[in-house]
């Protein structure tokens, strides 16, 4: 092959071990990341149960002030009758604390409901915060016992990037554009190597889609230094070591195949 189909098959090497290193990482970080999104879960229902019990012990609050407001009122209206001048006036006072009364115990009603709502919720709330915890608590054990297997991954990761990034350099323009472009599209899986399914024939295949190509295609890859697309799947193809030219192109003549075939029957 050309330097330019040589350095992407450097370039594709170093990729996929840091793509590997990396897929490891996020496999070992996959429990932490699950247990990060239970402890938001559990976070966020225990903000709500929060909120609902801080409302709540509000409305009671201002049930019990109200409450008191009517009691103070109804002590006033009692003082006042004691000092009528006259039986209507008497009867006009008695009327208005029997409505404030019958006022005053809608409100002990409410309030009464109330304090057993608050009841509730802050059992609901004591229950979401010992949930936070326990979901805290597993994250950061989880934490302690790989927290030493992720840095030793992240630094294998980081210890192969500049071997990635020097081999990217020696890729000409239009090639790494290439290769980026088919990266992006097979997760990592840019290049394909070149496949000869029968040892005997000068057939050959994509590796990665299984596509018949073109005899030429060898030909093409081992004496120019030009970029050569599977006509599937789009991706470079290049000839891998396990396949030099005394492998790919010694096929046998088609009157030595029929000999062979006709001794096989």
């Amino acid at each position: 092959m050309g330097p330019t189909n040589v350095a992407l098959v450097k370039l594709f090497q170093a990729d996929q071990k840091v793509r590997a290193a990396q897929e490891r990482l996020d496999d070992a970080s996959k429990n932490v990341r699950i247990q990060e999104r239970r402890v938001a879960e559990a976070a966020q229902k225990h903000k709500a149960a929060s909120a609902a019990l801080m409302e709540r012990q509000s409305a009671s609050a201002n049930l019990e002030l109200d409450l008191k407001t009517r009691e103070a009122h109804i002590e006033r209206l009692r003082i006042q009758q004691q000092g009528a001048k006259n039986n209507k006036e008497y009867q006009a006072f008695l009327i208005e604390i029997n409505t404030e009364k019958a006022d005053k115990g809608k409100i002990e009603d409410q309030t009464l409901a109330a304090m057993d709502a608050v009841e509730e919720l802050a059992a609901k709330h004591k229950e979401t915060a010992a949930a936070l915890a326990a979901e805290t608590g597993k994250l950061d054990k989880l934490k302690v016992d790989i927290g030493g297997k992720l840095a030793a991954l992240q630094a294998e990761i980081d210890s192969m990037k500049p071997a990635r990034d020097a081999a990217a350099m020696g890729v000409a323009g239009r090639a790494l554009d290439a290769f980026n472009r088919m990266a992006e599209r097979y997760d990592g899986e840019a290049l394909s190597a070149l496949g000869k399914p029968d040892r005997r024939r000068e057939q050959y295949n994509c590796s990665a889609c299984n596509m018949d190509l073109v005899p030429d295609v060898y030909n093409k890859l081992h004496s120019r230094d030009e970029l050569v697309f599977c006509p599937s799947c789009g991706r470079v193809l290049y000839i891998p070591d396990d396949l030099p030219p005394e492998l790919a192109i010694n096929a046998k003549p088609k009157r030595a195949e029929k000999k062979e075939e006709a001794a096989a029957q």
